[in-house]
């Protein structure tokens, strides 16, 4: 046994220290076999996600929106590269997860990045504070150079999702990288592929040649010669998400276009000026407007009310749509019923409109939907003058707290709304004292969660709007509260040191709260808190590219 103390330096000692204690608290089986040599492949797989479990994001998000909270995925990568090292039927389940999505973060998210962002500054004699190492271009360099010289490794990578900065300045080792990876579904891309940069032409090549299973594809203002030149080429035959953003193409060519993806359920169109209502006229000689499954439009005008309900009058549109926003179009609130009546299935609805008039509710149909069960109407108004008794949007809640009191919407579980007086109109007039009446018909089954709030800018604010009882004939509403994303199990996050509730909650004086740390001492935690310390190796060994 060596002294610690002769030890040559401070890394050698932290290494020393950390082995000691691993060989003292690890078990031990006494028979001396591998207890885990007789767990099925897919089982061992199964039980080492567990050691980094972004890995098993199945998402089409980027890597800015995909992020954990609590948790370092660099740090996860790295520990399950070392149980890599343990024998050969780990070393296939770790690849098995390690390539199966790959993220090349920017930086640890723990306490071991203050140690590597100082080794990462190349110092001189004459330079203390040399510039730092672009630490994920070189991560990039080394995954590319990793999946082309190992093709059963490269055949495995599905998902690659890097920084943004990263992406746009390392758009050569991007487009070496995808030309070896076939089976590639989503990968994070540089704005310029977008709008047909001529910097991306190398790398939108690649894309259309090599990868033909990717599942996400974006069309931006600049690029409406390639995307009419998609109903051609027909590159991504089992493209699933397509987002269209201020092009000008006419409506022949989109719907051809669209037509072409046999596998397409989500689609977003945003400031397309010539779109009209004419993209949903069926012809049976020529393509039509496909099923769409989750449907996003925001700022266009040319489509309406009635160009919905005749695309909702194909059987196989009502019964596929599922999701619906409706941002600033030509679709106006008080026509909303028309699209809810032929649309049987349509489960989340948002709809956003800025109104000038009030709303007469007699003259129209009130809302009904069996099926909605989020539904986000907002509606405002320009600022009124003073002398007014209440704003025009005030009508329009009114007619959607009558459709809900009336049981027009039996399924709903979340309603939001931008007016602060909604929770008092979805309830019932109190009956008489002695009366000796059934309670009054309303139209909730359930508790219905209310989220309201003045102007967009401020924070949603939850109301719980219960059903009535035989005890209670008209119903009851919680207090209007702010919605608090504060988890009692882990504190305030690891950005606080995964300390014990060592903070304060104050008001930010916008309606929301600000985390200030506590100075003053500890606060005695609650019996229910457990406190969750995650030790981390102090190691100084790196995975290869996982940093």
């Amino acid at each position: 046994m060596r002294s610690k103390s002769r030890l040559k330096n401070d890394d050698e000692a932290q290494i020393y220290e950390y082995k000691t204690a691993a060989a003292a608290f690890s078990p031990r089986n006494p028979s001396g076999r591998d207890c885990t040599s007789r767990l099925p492949l897919k089982l061992l797989t199964a039980i080492l996600t567990n050691i980094c479990p972004h890995a098993c994001d199945d998402n089409y998000l980027s890597l800015e929106e995909s992020m954990r909270d609590g948790g370092c995925m660099l740090c996860d990568m790295r520990n399950l590269a070392q149980c890599a090292l343990v024998s050969r039927r780990f070393l296939v389940a770790t690849q098995t997860i390690l390539y199966h999505n790959v993220r090349i973060d920017p930086v640890h998210y723990c306490e071991r990045e203050v140690d590597l962002a100082a080794k990462r500054k190349r110092k001189s004699f004459f330079e203390r504070n040399g510039e730092p190492i672009d630490a994920p271009k070189q991560r990039v360099e080394q995954f590319s150079r990793t999946v082309r010289d190992n093709q059963s490794l490269a055949i495995q990578v599905e998902f690659l999702k890097m920084p943004y900065m990263t992406r746009e300045t390392c758009i050569a080792d991007m487009a070496r990288t995808v030309s070896v990876l076939p089976n590639l579904k989503y990968v994070d891309l540089p704005d310029g592929i977008y709008s047909d940069d001529r910097s991306c032409v190398t790398l939108k090549q690649e894309l259309e040649a090599r990868c033909a299973d990717l599942r996400k594809m974006k069309y931006l203002r600049g690029a409406e010669r390639s995307f009419a030149l998609l109903s051609q080429s027909r590159p991504w035959q089992n493209l699933e998400i397509l987002e269209l953003s201020r092009l000008e193409i006419d409506p022949n060519t989109l719907v051809s276009v669209l037509a072409s993806f046999p596998a397409l359920h989500e689609l977003k169109l945003e400031e397309l000026p010539m779109i009209d209502d004419t993209i949903f006229r069926w012809n049976s000689s020529t393509s039509c407007f496909p099923p769409i499954a989750t449907f996003w439009l925001q700022n266009t005008p040319g489509l309406t009310a009635r160009g919905f309900e005749a695309y909702l009058s194909r059987p196989e549109v009502r019964e596929v749509l599922t999701d619906l926003t409706i941002l600033d179009t030509g679709v106006i609130a008080s026509e909303l019923h028309r699209i809810l009546a032929t649309a049987p299935y349509l489960r989340n609805l948002r709809i956003n409109q800025t109104i000038h008039r009030a709303l007469s509710p007699s003259t129209i149909p009130p809302l009904a939907s069996r099926s909605l069960k989020r539904f986000q109407f907002e509606i405002e108004s320009p600022s009124t003058s003073p002398h007014d008794l209440q704003p025009p949007s005030e009508s329009y809640y009114e007619y959607i707290a009558s459709s809900i009191l009336a049981g027009n919407f039996p399924s709903l579980g979340s309603l939001y709304a931008l007016s602060t007086s909604l929770p008092s109109l979805l309830l019932p007039p109190p009956a008489a004292p002695f009366a000796n009446a059934k309670a009054p018909s309303i139209g909730l089954r359930h508790p219905l969660m209310l989220y309201t709030k003045s102007i967009p800018e401020h924070d949603w604010y939850l109301t719980v709007i219960s059903p009535p009882t035989s005890t209670n004939r008209r119903g009851s509403a919680t207090a209007t509260r702010p919605i608090s994303f504060y988890n009692g199990s882990t504190q305030l996050g690891p950005q606080w040191g995964d300390k014990a509730r060592d903070s304060v909650i104050v008001g930010n004086g916008f309606g929301g709260f600000l985390a200030v740390p506590n100075e003053d001492g500890l606060r005695p935690s609650s019996s229910s808190g457990h406190k969750h310390k995650h030790s981390r190796s102090k190691s100084k060994s790196s995975a290869g590219w996982m940093g």
